[in-house]
């Protein structure tokens, strides 16, 4: 009975023995270094140019003409969407391409701005520069404005109580160069429509009241009367 004893204790060590050695024997396995992705670069937009009229395109019917856009290849760039905005609605449509280039049906006579955002497999995203443009209509001897943009300040921006005046600026552009002066509407509702001033610049100086939201809009006239109006803007004073 000693002996049979004796064994058995002597093969437990044992086979404790070959255990250890064949766990210390199988490191864990490296992990597999991160698939780097380079993110796509912006496009660079080609046509329609920015701040011209469009005279190219298929006439679908007296309202509606279709435009092939299209831009240079961006790099790292699988897809793309094109945003199309009405400058007049003030509504934006968005088109889907693997190609650098994009048929889209548009109204006749009316002024959009676009853009192009590079997409690709790491979710990452680039914007391109945004540009303005006029679908031609019926042939016209001038053509409205477009529409002013922000600059300053930006939009819902809040100022302190202590802020007694406030500097609005804004940009805008004709594809006939002949702007001639801007009429800022002003007000305390979300339809302003009390005349603050007109001016020949791009910029006004408002005195304003602590605990009031301020909106405003341009309209924008040329020298021969068309005109456009900006969409509505707003910062607020705090109390």
């Amino acid at each position: 009975m000693k002996t049979f004893n004796i064994y058995i204790v002597a093969g437990l060590i044992l086979g404790s023995s070959i255990l250890g050695c064949s766990s210390s024997d199988s490191p864990a396995p490296e992990p597999e270094p991160p698939i780097e992705v380079t993110p796509p670069s912006a496009a660079t937009l080609v046509f329609p140019e920015e701040n011209s009229e469009c005279t190219e395109g298929s006439n679908l019917t007296s309202t509606e003409s279709t435009v092939l856009f299209n831009w240079n290849d961006a790099d790292n760039t699988d897809s793309y969407q094109i945003f199309v905005k009405n400058l007049e609605t003030q509504t934006t449509s968005n088109y889907s391409s693997n190609t650098s280039e994009k048929s889209i049906t548009l109204l006749r006579g009316t002024p959009y701005s676009w853009y192009v955002v590079s997409k690709n497999s790491s979710n990452t995203t680039a914007n391109s520069s945004i540009w303005k443009f006029y679908n031609a209509g019926e042939a016209v001897s001038a053509h409205a404005p477009f529409p002013a943009d922000i600059i300053n300040p930006i939009y819902d921006q809040t100022f302190p109580a202590s802020t007694t005046l406030v500097t609005i600026e804004w940009t805008a552009e004709d594809i006939d160069n002949d702007i001639k002066e801007y009429t800022i509407l002003l007000g305390t509702t979300p339809t302003p429509e009390t005349e603050e001033a007109t001016t020949g610049n791009t910029s006004l100086s408002i005195s304003v009241v602590a605990g009031n939201t301020y909106y405003w809009r341009v309209i924008t006239k040329d020298e021969k009367n068309n005109s456009s109006e900006s969409q509505i803007f707003k910062f607020n004073i705090k109390k």
